[in-house]
């Protein structure tokens, strides 16, 4: 995976078959192919090929027809290979697409598939055994075509380690943030996601259908609440503040939560804490009590737990990958 400016650019190859969803083209390439000087860096960290099984693909419901792209032999160089999705999923992919897919994944590579994109890797073998997230509306064709694979129906996406899975095409967004701070740290995942106006950290667990009615008489959008809660989160707030900040009980704020963001007040401002610390940690701040003090998270045991949870890494594991002072160890 990719690490530092250091490195050279972590090639991304992004399928392009039969009926493909532009959007999800497009996600990839603006996650992945944008250049970003306002990283300051002093080159790219990914680079992206989109390449095709034949020199004109239609796109879904034939909006235009791509073409100038590659062959499928860009896919023997990626070290990620990204599968978009298409909605005739009882259609079966080319065999050389499938074979592709299977190739990358034998050299190692990390493949990654948006929205209906799961059913090929289904498809190509890879998923019988493992967990993977698809679009709610084809859950169950999902699983009577593939009956094998553990799908997590309710899911914005599933980290699988080489295998990770987007349950729509706007969780195809999620997944890839997730895969800037995977490799690249939460700062510099922040900067990508504030390009994008979009949210910069959502659970994978989070559930996919997240409602989001029109207000009747008054705006009840959480943005005030979040932007109040996300200047204080060293203070010791808790939801019962949130609720008194939003002048709403306890129950209805949870209920405002699931409604436009799918998740608890609790895990949001856990999780906001966590992405604070994280931030800390690659600024080079080592005291382990300041940077629980600081975030909210109060102490060091609980620190490391979370931070391991969210993760995956220690603090000092997390700093000798993503801090600025790379090798030294954190004090406790």
């Amino acid at each position: 995976m990719p690490q530092g400016s250091s490195h050279l650019p972590h090639r991304v190859a992004v399928i392009v078959d039969d009926g493909t969803n532009p959007f999800e083209v497009g996600v990839a390439t603006e996650l992945f192919g944008l250049p970003r000087p306002e990283l300051g860096l002093p080159g790219p960290l990914y680079e992206v090929t989109l390449c095709a099984p034949a020199p004109e693909i239609r796109m879904n419901h034939g909006f235009f027809t791509l073409t100038g792209v590659r062959g499928l032999d860009a896919v023997d160089r990626a070290d990620t290979l990204v599968v978009p999705g298409r909605p005739d999923n009882v259609v079966p992919r080319a065999p050389a697409v499938l074979d592709a897919i299977r190739r990358a994944h034998a050299r190692g590579a990390r493949i990654m598939s948006f929205c209906t994109g799961t059913f090929a890797l289904a498809e190509a073998g890879l998923l019988d055994g493992r967990r993977a997230a698809t679009h709610w509306r084809w859950a169950d064709s999902f699983r009577r075509l593939h009956p094998k694979v553990l799908l997590e129906p309710d899911v914005l996406f599933v980290d699988e380690g080489d295998l990770l899975t987007a349950a729509g095409s706007a969780a195809a967004l999620d997944l890839g943030l997730y895969v800037w701070r995977r490799d690249h740290g939460a700062e510099i995942a922040n900067h990508v996601s504030r390009r994008l106006v979009f949210a910069a950290h959502r659970d994978g667990g989070q559930r996919q259908f997240v409602e989001r009615p029109v207000p009747d008489v008054r705006d009840e959008s959480l943005a005030p609440l979040l932007e109040w809660a996300q200047e204080r989160l060293g203070e010791p707030l808790t939801v019962t503040d949130l609720a008194a900040r939003a002048r709403v009980s306890p129950a209805t704020l949870h209920r405002r939560f699931r409604a436009q963001l799918g998740t608890t007040p609790l895990a949001w401002l856990t999780g906001e804490r966590v992405a604070l610390a994280c931030r800390l940690i690659e600024r080079g701040e080592e005291r382990l009590d300041v940077v629980a003090a600081r975030s909210g998270l109060g102490t060091a045991a609980n620190l490391r737990n979370r931070l391991r949870r969210v993760t995956g890494l220690s603090p000092s594991a997390y700093r000798r990958r993503f801090g600025a002072g790379a090798g030294e160890a954190l004090v406790s």
